[in-house]
């Protein structure tokens, strides 16, 4: 790492020719309503409909999934409060619809790159509902939902909806596998209709997710609500691609930083520091308007903590779809043999993944630099 890497970029100045942004000069607020409100599929996913979802012709469970999961779109138009205000408070004054037999929630398992958050977002979109009655979210924003209004208050918030959506359904810690256990039990007693998607690891496959021994109690009972759906297939974001491009000079990551309007710039030890200090719920804001992310001196993570904080960054920018140009060491170091190997490993693979395609798209930058 060179010793002349930046902290941060220098913030633009009125009347001169505007330099990098800095991740690290940001403290993002976000009010509670908005995390609500923002519950929609994240700018990636915006145009994407079972239509467009290209199903690898080797993978029969790919179609398999685009047909079942547009059935279940389908049957979700008598979803209870569907009738809106005509059939009275609480239900009474109408006959309620006929609840659906079967499960009501359908649930994604797959390896990673097989396109289950394409498909779950294509089921948000499929859905006759307004948006106000639909909600998308990672499991991590769907915890960190419950922190900022309270349980009773999410479960009141959501109870309305005919739709929830939970992308990356990954119940590693004790906490939160009560938390949101109890809170999807409850949205279930009150008609909300769910989906889930959650990636299975190499060695993991073919196991079912809601049969895995790792699984607690209280989640195997909850499990009766939900069809599990296996998807299986390669990572697309690496089929028939080439490698994720070697990391690139402190200089030249600089240059394409100062020269690449709307890009940030920081040193990656700055930026993990920084990270600690804002809630992971604000990354999407923290990430907001940037056209590129440029990081020097990218070096493993210290520590499980921060890489937990980094899996949500790099969540939130994928989903984005910011380019990541880095110099150091490169992106499939970050994380430890210990930590791939450990109970976040999920987590850390899905990340990986990610920022090597995030690095692929960035590699364009480096022309002109």
């Amino acid at each position: 790492m060179s010793s002349s890497s930046p902290a941060s970029g220098p913030a633009p100045i009125s009347g001169t020719a505007p330099g990098p942004l800095s991740l690290c000069a940001r403290e993002p607020h976000v009010p509670a309503d908005h995390l609500v409100a923002e519950m929609v599929p994240p700018p990636r996913f915006d145009s994407v409909r079972f239509s467009t979802y290209v199903p690898d012709p080797d993978q029969p469970s790919q179609r398999e999934a685009v047909r079942v999961l547009e059935d279940f779109a389908g049957g979700l138009g008598e979803a209870p409060g569907a009738s809106g205000g005509r059939r009275g408070f609480l239900g009474f004054g109408r006959r309620a619809p006929k609840t659906p037999a079967g499960p009501r929630g359908v649930y994604l398992d797959g390896g990673y790159g097989v396109g289950k958050t394409h498909l779950l977002a294509s089921l948000w979109h499929a859905t006759p509902a307004e948006p106000s009655r639909k909600a998308f979210g990672t499991f991590v924003e769907l915890t960190n939902l419950v922190g900022a209004l309270g349980f009773q208050q999410t479960v009141r918030t959501l109870s309305g909806h005919r739709l929830l959506c939970i992308d990356e359904f990954e119940l590693d810690d004790p906490g939160d596998t009560v938390l949101v256990s109890s809170l999807l039990a409850r949205l279930v007693e009150a008609g909300v209709a769910l989906a889930a998607t959650s990636n299975t690891l190499p060695g993991k496959l073919g196991e079912g997710r809601f049969a895995a021994a790792d699984f607690m109690r209280e989640i195997q009972g909850l499990s009766a609500h939900f069809h599990a759906l296996r998807i299986d297939g390669d990572d697309y974001r690496h089929r028939g691609l080439p490698e994720a491009p070697a990391p690139y000079s402190d200089e030249r990551v600089t240059r394409a930083a100062r020269e690449t309007e709307g890009a940030s710039l920081d040193g990656f030890p700055a930026l993990l520091d920084h990270l600690a200090r804002v809630h992971p719920s604000r990354y999407g804001a923290l990430t907001d308007g940037l056209t590129a992310v440029c990081l020097t001196g990218v070096r493993p993570v210290p520590d499980q903590s921060t890489a937990l904080r980094l899996v949500v960054l790099a969540d939130r920018l994928y989903d984005r779809e910011v380019p990541v140009l880095a110099s150091g060491q490169p992106l499939d170091r970050l994380f430890s043999e210990e930590m791939l190997e450990g109970g976040y490993r999920k987590k850390y693979f899905r990340a990986i993944s990610r920022l090597t395609a995030l690095a692929r798209d960035a590699a364009p930058l480096t022309d002109t630099a």
